[in-house]
């Protein structure tokens, strides 16, 4: 190549690589600033907050759900089997797992003026018994009513039935004094040698196998009044129940699923964990919190459940306000389902003058009245 040749290659290629020099090399892969998206995660996050308060108060799916028909009592009550199945599923009733095919056991622990008494075991499910007082009273002669008795958090049959029955007062003697059967279970609050968190560990633990501590102590009822009902002494066509505070629960709860339950008394329970979820949702304890518990299963429409059968629900008057404000705003509700069928005598909300305690007057006058 000749000299001008070559000079002008070199002068053609100096300035193609002073370019290239002054160019900043490309990056291998694309990036950005991490913090750059914070605000979409900030957006995500209102969304689903807004979300979850819609759907919070959307009725539609309870009212799709739930088509009352109020031309009969009966056909009032065929028309909530759908609201009744969707509960069941909610909290897993029935539990999983065969029941025992083994014998109730009644030993008798006491006499006195009154009644006579019994540790009574129900095997249940495997490994599980429902296990409680049972009261015969002295007055019975023949086929008696029967009244399930249920202590609330932290206590026992024990609690509400000895040494004065505390707060409970008379709802276990009560009843026998009145001439009806008791069966007084215990449930799940506390236990020697476990955490103090036992009952929410538990719960948590059969939430992970299909179920729930609700529905396992509903089982302890249902499944006790199975086997009490062939008992000669126990009308099976007259059975209440009973329960203060988290009883109170329970005797809202289990006639809500057992419609052999004819009357039910629910005192300082009703309305506490809407007014918890008003505040803040998650100050509602963990039990509480099944599927859909704040949208088709509140406490004002699980009476839809019980209706047309008798429910008295009590607060006290010096109770805490969370244990009656709420419950007095939403007993209405609960209220028009009976006056819609035309049996209004059959529902109470009675506020009574006293604290966090069973009111033993108003709570008899409705057994006997409805039982």
């Amino acid at each position: 190549m000749k000299l001008a040749q070559i000079l002008v290659v070199i002068n053609i290629a100096i300035p193609s690589l002073a370019i290239a020099q002054s160019e900043p090399a490309k990056p291998k892969y694309f990036n950005q600033n991490v913090a750059d998206s914070n605000p979409l995660r900030t957006e995500q996050a209102r969304e689903l907050d807004e979300y979850i308060q819609t759907i919070a108060a959307d009725r539609s799916r309870f009212h799709q759900l739930f088509q009352p028909d109020y031309s009969t009592t009966q056909a009032f009550e065929k028309s909530a089997a759908p609201l009744r199945s969707a509960f069941c599923e909610s909290i897993g009733y029935p539990p999983p797992g065969k029941r025992p095919n083994k014998a109730a056991t009644f030993q008798q622990i006491g006499e006195d003026s009154i009644g006579t008494y019994y540790r009574a075991m129900f095997p249940i499910l495997p490994g599980v018994h429902s296990e409680g007082i049972y009261i015969v009273p002295k007055s019975a002669k023949g086929k008696t009513p029967l009244i399930i008795s249920m202590h609330g958090g932290g206590g026992s049959p024990e609690v509400a039935l000895f040494n004065g029955g505390a707060n409970y007062n008379d709802m276990v003697r009560g009843a026998v004094k009145h001439g009806y059967l008791v069966y007084a279970p215990q449930h799940l609050f506390r236990a020697d040698g476990y955490p103090k968190e036992i009952r929410r560990q538990i719960d948590d633990r059969m939430r992970l196998i299909g179920t729930s501590i609700t529905a396992v102590e509903i089982a302890k009822i249902t499944y006790a009044l199975d086997e009490l009902i062939q008992r000669p002494e126990v009308d099976s066509n007259r059975i209440g129940m009973v329960g203060l505070s988290y009883g109170g629960y329970y005797a809202q709860v289990t006639p809500a699923i057992d419609t052999r339950i004819k009357v039910s008394v629910s005192s300082c329970y009703f309305g506490v964990q809407e007014g918890r979820y008003a505040q803040n949702e998650l100050s509602v304890p963990t039990d509480f919190r099944f599927m859909n518990r704040m949208t088709l299963f509140n406490d004002a429409d699980l009476v839809a459940l019980i209706c047309p059968r008798a429910h008295q629900i009590q607060a006290g008057s010096k109770d805490k306000a969370s244990h009656r404000e709420m419950g007095k705003s939403i007993a209405p509700r609960s209220a028009a389902y009976f006056k819609k069928l035309k049996v209004q005598d059959r529902f109470e909300h009675v506020v009574f003058d006293g604290g966090h305690e069973f009111d033993d007057r108003s709570a008899w006058a409705f057994v006997k009245k409805h039982l």
